[in-house]
């Protein structure tokens, strides 16, 4: 099995190559009326002042801290993030096609192929990846998969380009990073978690991250080993499900000067560990290009208040 350089984080690996905007038409301001069903309801947030960031400072060069006053106006956010039969029907309509699908391939975490997979080429910094051929949202793990199973998971192997041309298909945008840290806190303020600071309250999962010894054993304690159901575990204090652990959500801003041209991800993933990936916290803050694409990285859309 041969490598293949990625100067993406370890939390999801990034492609190489120049960032290629699809051809595909695919603005209508709306979707049609047959076609409401695609777009998920969106919760109504207050909005205000709230302490945004970290001052844990256990990933330094992530930017969390220092923990500070930020105010977002009132918006609205989807409740969890975009599932699969949502995708389907915008794809359905529109015709659009995906990085993935375009370029041909995608990276699948090794733990989800089966055993008889033949050799594929691996991440350098992170060999748990795998440039699958072949892999995209409609095929997650590659050709043998599929998503029928799994209409109510979140679509993945989507690029900060696809999401964006969803949420304009949809009427919506993407959030802000200070818009969804303030939704994924659900009202609390400062905690780690969006239902306090205890990982597992009472002994009790309260979100889809890795479970045993990363990257080879997942035990699956909190019940799934790869994606899970968006409205898996309980809703935060706003009643959005799902806003740490599952999947990556895309955000609309830029990294930073640290990492030119990448665009911000939130909220940690099944494939977080504390052993390696402390990202599945309020906090915590990620990146990657806006062509790459991943089997842990989805999005959920937002809208300015009508």
């Amino acid at each position: 099995m041969s490598s293949t350089h990625s100067g993406g984080h370890c939390c999801s690996p990034q492609r190489d190559g120049p960032v290629v905007e699809p051809t595909t038409p695919v603005e209508p301001a709306r979707p049609a009326p047959g076609e409401q069903a695609a777009v998920a309801s969106l919760v109504e947030l207050p909005g205000g002042t709230f302490r945004m960031g970290s001052d844990e400072e256990r990933y330094p060069d992530d930017g969390e801290g220092p923990s500070r006053p930020v105010h977002v106006d009132r918006f609205r956010l989807a409740a969890h993030t975009v599932r699969n039969d949502e995708f389907a029907r915008f794809a359905a309509a529109t015709g659009y096609v995906t990085t993935a699908e375009r370029e041909g391939w995608s990276f699948v975490f090794a733990g989800l192929l089966p055993g008889d997979f033949p050799p594929t080429r691996a991440v350098v910094q992170a060999p748990w990846w795998r440039q699958v051929l072949g892999a995209s949202w409609r095929q997650p793990e590659g050709p043998a998969s599929d998503v029928d199973d799994r209409p109510d998971h979140p679509v993945v192997h989507v690029s900060w380009i696809d999401v964006r041309a969803f949420c304009r298909w949809a009427g919506g945008r993407l959030p802000s990073e200070a818009e969804w840290e303030y939704a994924a806190r659900g009202g609390l303020e400062q905690c780690r978690y969006p239902w306090g600071n205890e990982l597992t309250p009472g002994g009790k999962h309260r979100m889809n991250v890795f479970q045993g010894r990363f990257p080879t054993e997942n035990t699956g304690a909190d019940g799934f080993v790869g994606t899970a159901p968006v409205h898996a575990f309980s809703p935060n204090g706003y009643g959005l499900y799902n806003t740490t652990g599952n999947v990556w959500e895309w955000t609309s801003d830029r990294f930073g000067s640290s990492r030119p041209g990448q665009r911000v991800t939130r909220g940690g993933s099944y494939l977080c560990h504390e052993s390696y990936c402390w990202r599945y916290r309020c906090a915590a803050r990620s990146a990657n290009t806006p062509d790459s694409s991943a089997g842990n990285i989805g999005f959920r859309m937002a809208a300015d208040r009508p």
